[in-house]
């Protein structure tokens, strides 16, 4: 076994020639199963050992939805002020254009339309990597401009939520997004076009409280954290230990919150079955 014996004494490499092994080529989900990052993009950032949905963003789920992902992006310039001169650690523009830098994304939503199973569909997709999917002013406009375009274009509309709540550095402007969005979801519901609202890891403070909750059909991921204040903040309110699976999907499921939970591979074809039938219209395969 000569070939395991080291016959060179005191070899130095320097450390700018050390091969490390690359980062992310492993992810390890909470349950402690490991899966080849590779094999997770390709099951659709599940993962295939326990189920696990992984937190994705506007980026992979128009991927999911819009056909071969040719879709048009909605105003997609639209980027917030600081009308507040609000400064915590950090002065809010510079908050701001460090998330853009880190995420390539103007703000916490993205909206779009495209053609989904061969149909027009318009979607507004949050991101939870920018400030926490925080909603803000501009997640509000952009939200009730997709609306708007939805109404014009007597085009179903379907909102994507993932956000820690509202945007404390806007603070009561943020507030106002809450009544904005619902109204504008009221004047959709007049104009008779299809919402579905699906309510993704995690859907919490003043999403639940206004949009994410008003769809004709509400649905979620598996697993998906939905609720307004947090399992923490609930239990040390109320001094009480909470039921085991507390505001997660199958939680709100069986008490009457949502109207079904689907597997991120069948999200495409659940939510244009509810448009057609919505509609009255043939069901696409």
């Amino acid at each position: 076994m000569a070939w395991f014996k080291r016959k060179d004494k005191g070899i130095q490499t320097p450390t700018e020639e050390k091969k490390d092994t690359p980062k992310g080529l492993w992810y390890k989900t909470p349950s402690g199963k490991i899966i080849d990052t590779e094999e997770l993009k390709k099951n659709l950032y599940v993962s295939p050992e326990d189920g696990y949905h992984v937190r994705i963003g506007s980026k992979e789920y128009f991927e999911l939805f819009f056909d071969n992902n040719n879709f048009t992006e909605l105003n997609p310039k639209l980027s917030s002020k600081d009308p507040l001169k609000f400064e915590d650690t950090l002065k809010y523009p510079d908050r701001l254009k460090g998330a853009q830098k880190k995420t390539g994304l103007k703000d916490a939503v993205r909206t779009a339309v495209g053609k989904s199973l061969g149909k027009e569909l318009v979607i507004a997709a949050m991101d939870f990597s920018f400030i926490g999917g925080s909603m803000g002013s501009v997640v509000g406009e952009k939200i009730a401009r997709a609306i708007d375009y939805s109404i014009e274009h007597n085009i179903p509309f379907l909102m994507i939520s993932k956000s820690g709540g509202a945007r404390m550095m806007e603070a009561s402007l943020s507030l106002m997004q809450l009544v904005k969005t619902s109204a504008k979801l009221a004047q959709l519901a007049n104009a008779k076009v299809p919402y579905i609202s699906l309510c993704t890891d995690p859907t919490t403070g003043g999403t639940t409280a206004s949009f994410a909750m008003l769809g004709d059909i509400n649905i979620a991921e598996p697993n998906a954290l939905i609720g307004f204040a947090g399992p923490r903040v609930v239990k040390d309110t109320t001094g009480k230990d909470l039921p085991e699976g507390f505001q997660r999907s199958e939680f709100l499921l069986e008490h009457g919150f949502l109207d079904a939970i689907y597997e991120r591979k069948n999200l495409k074809k659940q939510v244009n079955l509810y448009i057609d039938l919505i509609q009255n219209q043939p069901v696409r395969a």
